[in-house]
């Protein structure tokens, strides 16, 4: 388990935009649509931008119609963390980046097959790593 990284507040003002800040630190959500990645199609990874821990896959990845980035897994679960969120008068499962706090988004139990999740993530909270596709070889 990596350790957990804490910085002061002025820390994350200085490495975050305003967005990124306010959705990362303190849980706002960016309009729906509006998100760098609502609608990216590159193969790759997205990472943590506040701490560049590896967070979901492009192959995760699909088309929910919210308007968010939305997956079906994380990367590894390890990396994500939980808790449930009481905030607008319903109850929701925030999740997290474990090694730093950073408020991503919620899950949701209407995603496809094969785990029925909906990751619904803010853009604001991801950094986007391409990467190569891999070729699959013939037996």
């Amino acid at each position: 388990m990596t350790d957990k990284i804490i910085k002061t507040d002025a820390e994350w003002r200085s490495q975050l935009d305003p967005l990124e800040y306010q959705v990362t630190r303190h849980a706002a959500t960016e309009r729906a649509f509006t998100g760098r990645y609502w609608d990216h199609h590159e193969h790759g990874i997205y990472t943590c931008v506040c701490c560049d821990t590896p967070l979901f896959e492009s192959d995760a990845k699909f088309d929910s119609g919210c308007g968010w980035p939305s997956y079906f897994r994380p990367l590894n679960p390890d990396n994500v963390s939980e808790r449930v969120d009481r905030s607008h008068g319903m109850i929701r499962t925030e999740i997290m980046c474990q090694v730093c706090d950073a408020h991503l988004g919620h899950v949701f139990p209407d995603g496809p097959p094969p785990t029925g999740l909906r990751y619904c993530i803010n853009s604001a909270s991801l950094r986007f790593d391409p990467q190569p596709v891999k070729e699959k070889q013939s037996p």
